[in-house]
């Protein structure tokens, strides 16, 4: 071989690589995906905070999807790999489902749920809220919202707690409330969204204050949603996502991004990342994380560069929990 054609596969060989390395790392990774807690026969509907240095992984435990021992687990880990029982919430009167956890202006952690109250009852259901400065001991139950209106998840902007409840009668319409306090939640939009059978929500605030509501819907209409506000959030745009989506939960990103967590259902139901184009009004699926069956409702928490994402699923036999880690690509 002659000089010039061992300087031109050399040429070949680090443009290459370099290529190849370049594409690499400009792709989405999942650094890691581990299980976090199987101990109860079915453990599920999760969400993830981190809070004064710790992990707070907040789920369902029952003897089944549907079972009237639901409680709400609170676990907690100082790295994300070794994990401990941090409190167990239970209710004798309901099966306490959907457990969300956030940060109150405060500084306290505040768990909300869902209580199915065990029939014959004068309501269905009744959303209750909990307070805690170390996620170990938790106050006594607050009613929040109107009985029968499902308070999916709370999310605070500007020393305000906003939150979308859904009609549990018949599904047929949600209303948007607010509270100062985690406490006292008030109607601020008393018929938000009332086409189909409009539940499961995640609302995020960008930085110019514009709110962004990801709405799942079921039976004939059962595309999502992804709802549009300017201050006061009292006039809401709609936009049809044109796929089924379960369980959704958004994030803001640094860099400007967003990004959602939900089930699709195309193909088997599975727990997948998307990208959110909010002026487009639509959804790209980019990671698909290892999950099947009964699986899905994702807590998300960007933390050292990563998102950080909890999950249920049972695609290993037993309906577990899961912590991923992602690595994303630079914008």
């Amino acid at each position: 071989m002659t000089t010039k054609s061992i300087a031109l596969l050399c040429f070949l060989v680090t443009d290459f690589f370099g290529t190849f390395f370049a594409e690499s790392t400009n792709q989405v990774e999942l650094v890691e995906v581990r299980k976090i807690w199987d101990q109860s026969p079915h453990n599920a509907f999760t969400d993830l905070v981190r809070f004064k240095g710790n992990w707070f992984c907040v789920f369902r435990e029952g003897k089944a999807h549907v079972s009237p021992d639901g409680a709400l687990r609170i676990i907690t880990s100082k790295d994300g790999r070794i994990w401990t029982s941090a409190a167990l919430i239970t209710d004798d009167k309901s099966d306490l489902r959907d457990a969300k956890i956030t940060i109150t202006p405060k500084g306290q952690l505040m768990l909300s749920g869902a209580g199915a109250l065990h029939q014959p009852a004068e309501f269905k259901h009744q959303s209750f809220a909990w307070f805690s400065s170390d996620g170990r001991k938790w106050s006594t139950p607050v009613k929040i919202g109107d009985p029968n209106f499902w308070l999916w998840r709370t999310t605070w902007h500007k020393q305000t707690a906003y939150s979308v409840g859904y009609d549990t009668t018949a599904e047929k319409s949600i209303r948007l409330y607010t509270s100062k306090d985690g406490r006292r939640f008030d109607t601020l939009v008393s018929n938000l969204f009332a086409e189909g059978h409009p539940n499961e929500s995640s609302i995020i605030f960008l930085p110019d204050d514009t709110a962004l509501c990801l709405l799942r819907r079921d039976g004939e209409k059962s595309a999502g949603k992804l709802g549009v506000a300017k201050p006061p959030y009292t006039e809401w745009q709609w936009k049809d996502l044109e796929v089924k989506i379960g369980g959704p939960r958004m994030l803001w990103l640094p860099d400007g991004r967003i990004v959602a967590a939900v089930r699709l259902y195309d193909g088997g139901a599975r727990t997948a990342l998307m990208w959110v184009e909010a002026d487009a009004g639509k959804l790209t699926e980019f990671l698909k994380l290892p999950s099947g069956g009964d699986n899905s409702y994702p807590g998300l928490v960007w933390h050292d560069g990563l998102l950080w994402v909890s999950y249920y699923s049972s695609h290993e036999g037993k309906t577990s929990i899961y912590l991923a880690k992602v690595k994303l690509p630079a914008k």
